[in-house]
């Protein structure tokens, strides 16, 4: 293998390794009590983990270890990381019920990362079944930074248990999350997707406090409107196809 092949298949899980860096580094920051220093590392370890998956397929260099590595460091920069973070600033007012409540979190996130993976082939591009670990991981990101803006709702630790639950749960749902990965519109509409971006992405550097949680809860909202009013269309868009055995049928001579 020559030396730019070996640079090509090093570089995405470079990346990779970055997301778990920050997965680490933001858990170390939550235990000494810098919640926005913890989040903000989490969203850099987003972004990190967006840039992976693209540059193996730029450079062709997709692999199951490539896969199974950026696997294990979601459910650590996105389970474990939110997880213990919500945890320590919120959740351990309730006693064991925090814990329990920072567990299904961890315990979904993990469940929806396993179900990707088994399914990964099945599902329709265009939509993910259930929010992906990542949106879920915003949606903690985004309360800590709520809370950071409103200190009042500190007082109330059982909200931030139902919202933690609420994101968990919907993780492991059949409720279809567009990926616009497909989006005609997006297509054809090029210069104005770039227009809204750079407007979106002026907002969140602006007033990061408000806007995380504004956002995911637009898209969050947003995608569990669209599943009912269309629920009949949506029914069976992740149904497992039947196997071959179904389809056999002994004939008689």
């Amino acid at each position: 293998m020559t030396s730019s092949r070996r640079l090509s298949f090093f570089l995405p899980n470079t990346f990779t390794a970055l997301n778990l860096a920050c997965g680490f580094a933001a858990v170390t920051f939550a235990i000494k009590g810098d919640f926005y220093k913890s989040c903000m590392i989490l969203i850099l370890g987003g972004i990190f983990d967006s840039v992976d998956g693209r540059v193996a397929r730029m450079t062709g260099t997709q692999s199951s270890f490539g896969e199974q590595f950026d696997s294990m460091s979601d459910v650590v920069s996105f389970g474990v990381a939110p997880a213990f973070i919500m945890y320590l600033h919120s959740l351990n007012q309730l006693g064991r019920i925090g814990v329990v409540a920072s567990f299904i979190y961890l315990l979904c996130g993990a469940l929806r990362l396993a179900r990707f993976n088994a399914n990964i082939d099945r599902v329709d591009s265009n939509f993910f079944q259930g929010l992906p670990i990542p949106g879920a991981a915003i949606a903690v990101i985004g309360y800590i930074f709520l809370t950071l803006s409103y200190p009042l709702l500190n007082d109330y630790p059982a909200i931030a248990a139902v919202y933690t639950i609420f994101y968990a749960f919907l993780m492991i749902s059949n409720i279809p999350f567009n990926s616009f990965k497909k989006s005609e519109w997006i297509k054809n509409h090029k210069r104005w997707t770039l227009f809204i971006v750079f407007m979106l992405l002026s907002m969140l550097f602006t007033y990061e406090q408000i806007m995380v949680v504004i956002y995911i809860s637009l898209y969050v909202g947003g995608s569990l409107v669209y599943f009912f009013i269309n629920k009949g269309q949506l029914a069976d868009i992740f149904k497992e196809p039947e196997s071959p055995e179904d389809d056999f049928h002994v004939q008689d001579d």
